[in-house]
């Protein structure tokens, strides 16, 4: 059977970047039992309250939910487990060192498939201030006006 190529988004985090300025994205890998693969592949997940932490020298995902897989058996695990994170050491420690510093924390971003392994991207974040994001809404909200009014002055009605 050929491999897999390219890749396949199972769940995003779309509120992160609403609540957190993103600092630095890295790409992990996951330490996943066959029944949370089978149930990713069927699209599966929620990011909403996951984090990750640091523990020593490894790096761990928690709070994501994989729901149990419908056909498995006594195989299936905790759908909200800690689960571990593939980075290289160099990483660990400079996000290690990062996150002793105050207001930064890891946060996913996405869980997808890249070549037929299970991937995540995570960002460390910094926690956005009500106003920060009352910002963020208007100038987004600004920029869709502009743009819409730039591409109604070209037509002739």
């Amino acid at each position: 059977m050929p491999r897999e190529r390219g890749q396949k988004v199972v769940a995003s985090n779309r509120k992160a970047r609403h609540d957190y300025h993103i600092e630095d994205v890295y790409e992990a890998g996951l330490v996943l039992s066959g029944t949370e693969v089978k149930s990713l592949r069927a699209g599966r997940a929620s990011l909403i309250d996951g984090f990750a932490t640091i523990e020593r020298g490894e790096a761990w995902l928690e709070n994501v939910h994989i729901p149990e897989y419908t056909q498995g058996t006594w195989n299936n695990v905790g759908t909200r487990r800690k689960r571990k994170l593939l980075l290289n050491r160099l990483e660990i420690t400079k996000l290690a060192g990062k996150i002793k510093e105050s207001g930064y924390t890891l946060v996913p971003l996405s869980l997808y498939f890249k070549d037929g392994y299970a991937k995540v991207e995570i960002a460390l974040a910094r926690g956005k201030k009500e106003y920060d994001k009352r910002q963020t809404l208007k100038e987004q909200q600004d920029k869709r006006e502009s743009d819409r009014a730039m591409s109604t002055k070209g037509k002739d009605w």
